[in-house]
């Protein structure tokens, strides 16, 4: 763990303190930038008990991927376009339930594009923001329409490379010239894993970024390799990253996408949003 990730660990508990006491938006909130969960991090639950694991921690957002096993009353349906009217509703008023609202979903990746009327039209019946997705090519005039139709945005995921996505410069080449609604899921780790400089894949999306899939991970040498850390204590400088995007005046969502320590990483989740906020306050001082 380098220095400033264990100094900014260190104060995570008075932070939490001052927080619960105060009862207003943290200074994250005040600049819009909001932590959700994407809800794969907890894939291996039910959506429900997604949502119970992301009111634990705090957090008032949650992303969920198309798939998702609902649990509970509805079993082993899945979240997705496939819900019928009143599932949607059912889910809408237990997020409710949790103080949790489900802001987004993704990774969408259509089969047939004829699918994608069917994702915007439950996109905005659950009164979702964005999809997050990684549009064919020859899908874009398509998906530009009905992101104006339906005043959704649409948020392009970058898994690694064969990924159409995976460098920046291919989703610019995609969008450049296209609405504003049509942008960037920046996904920063999958950037460093892909041998590119994440840094760097921030500032050339300026201006393009709807939201993230955010993380740290271990060194390449690491065991199991650069999987995902605690914040602060990897290798993708949080502060650093954090600072690119105030600069840009970057405001959205960072959907915390934790792949590690699947069976229980509430506690590892915890220390990140703690860092997150101490990062946070330090900028704004």
């Amino acid at each position: 763990m380098n220095k400033i990730g264990i100094l900014f660990i260190a104060a995570a508990t008075a932070t939490r303190a001052v927080a619960g006491c105060s009862g207003g938006l943290t200074k994250a909130e005040k600049m819009g930038w909001n932590l959700a969960v994407q809800s794969y991090t907890f894939h291996k639950f039910s959506f429900e008990e997604a949502l119970d694991k992301t009111a634990e921690l705090g957090v008032k957002y949650i992303e969920a991927f198309p798939g998702h096993r609902l649990g509970g009353k509805w079993g082993d349906q899945v979240f997705g376009y496939g819900m019928d009217s009143d599932t949607r509703k059912e889910i809408l008023d237990l997020a409710a339930s949790k103080g949790v609202r489900i802001v987004g979903s993704g990774v969408f990746v259509p089969t047939d594009p004829t699918e994608w009327e069917k994702e915007f039209k439950f996109a905005k019946d659950m009164g979702l923001e964005y999809i997050s997705a990684e549009p064919p090519m020859e899908d874009w005039d398509l998906v530009e329409r009905l992101s104006g139709e339906y005043g959704l945005a649409v948020s392009v995921h970058n898994h690694p490379r064969p990924s159409t996505y995976w460098t920046p410069d291919s989703l610019l080449m995609a969008v450049g010239g296209r609405s504003s609604r049509l942008g960037s899921c920046s996904d920063v780790g999958h950037w460093k894993r892909c041998g590119l400089d994440h840094l760097e894949c921030l500032r050339k999306l300026e201006g393009r970024i709807i939201s993230l899939h955010f993380k740290d991970i271990a060194p390449d040498d690491a065991e199991g390799g650069p999987h995902d850390v605690i914040w602060g204590t990897g290798t993708l400088e949080v502060p650093a990253m954090l600072e690119i995007l105030k600069d840009q005046g970057f405001k959205g969502y960072f959907a915390i996408e934790y792949e590690y320590n699947w069976d229980n990483s509430v506690p590892d989740i915890r220390e990140c949003v703690d860092y997150f906020n101490q990062v946070v306050d330090s900028l704004t001082r």
